[in-house]
């Protein structure tokens, strides 16, 4: 540099902005008619969206209360767990075992742990696993965490609120179909191993590329049908499109060929 110029600290220059904090953990509660309230614990900010309590978790919660035997002395699964509000239901509903998968990240997996431990008797509890998961992938630690005699699979798919994520339609479906229980001559007659799967049209433009989901499923052997339609509120009331639909949860039944009824 010439004589009479000041010395110039690169790290002046390609300074990085300082990250704002991570936003603490909320609370969402879940209030249900005939049992007790569950308090979730979300995390407080997640590019996934675990930072939120869907409305098709709610939804999912009320179906399960209603509909206890899909879940009493069966194994449980949860794909995308969130804060694990349906999963949590299921097992306080006496399911068998139960469990409980999101993207394998620690902040994720902790806190589902923490929402278990917070929600569940100790026996209830025992039944529970929580996993880290990346959908697609092979399943074996998954399918380890069943009891040895229902070792052929899950009897319940859990999928709340992740169909708009179009681009994992096929991991969806692939993971579903590695861990769905064959039928076998044990089962309840009236319930068939199954996936239930809740979700809004949180961008109603998109609807279709929705439902392109269960067109994936039939074209790979699934019957689908929807089973429930339930009102709320909308997730986010100053988002564009039509705002009954942002606030409709639609669930739907998916279930391999000739399994049988299941209760609407």
């Amino acid at each position: 540099m010439q004589g009479g110029e000041e010395d110039l600290y690169l790290g002046d220059v390609f300074t990085e902005p300082p990250r704002p904090p991570t936003p603490p953990p909320t609370f969402a509660t879940c209030t249900r008619n005939a049992f007790p309230d569950l308090k979730i614990r979300l995390v407080g900010s997640h590019p996934l969206w675990a930072h939120h309590l869907w409305n098709a978790a709610l939804a999912f919660a009320s179906y399960i209360d209603s509909n206890p035997k899909i879940a009493r002395d069966r194994c449980v699964l949860e794909l995308g767990a969130g804060g694990g509000l349906p999963g949590l239901v299921a097992a306080q509903s006496g399911a068998k075992k139960v469990v409980l998968t999101d993207y394998p990240e620690a902040v994720l997996i902790d806190n589902l742990e923490f929402n278990a431990r917070q929600n569940l008797s100790p026996d209830e509890k025992d039944r529970v696993e929580t996993q880290g998961y990346t959908w697609g992938h092979p399943v074996d630690s998954i399918m380890r965490a069943l009891p040895k005699d229902a070792s052929t699979g899950f009897h319940l798919i859990i999928l709340s609120d992740l169909i708009f994520n179009h681009s994992q339609h096929d991991a969806l479906l692939k993971s579903c179909d590695m861990c769905l229980a064959s039928r076998s001559a044990n089962d309840d007659a009236s319930i068939a191993p199954c996936v239930l799967v809740f979700y809004s049209h949180h961008r109603p433009h998109l609807a279709d590329r929705d439902l392109g989901f269960f067109r994936k499923a039939q074209g790979a052997g699934w019957v689908c049908e929807e089973i429930v339609t339930r009102k709320y509120p909308p997730m986010f009331p100053e988002d564009p499109g039509e705002e009954e639909v942002r606030a409709t949860v639609h669930g739907w039944k998916m279930t391999r060929r000739d399994t049988g009824d299941f209760p609407h």
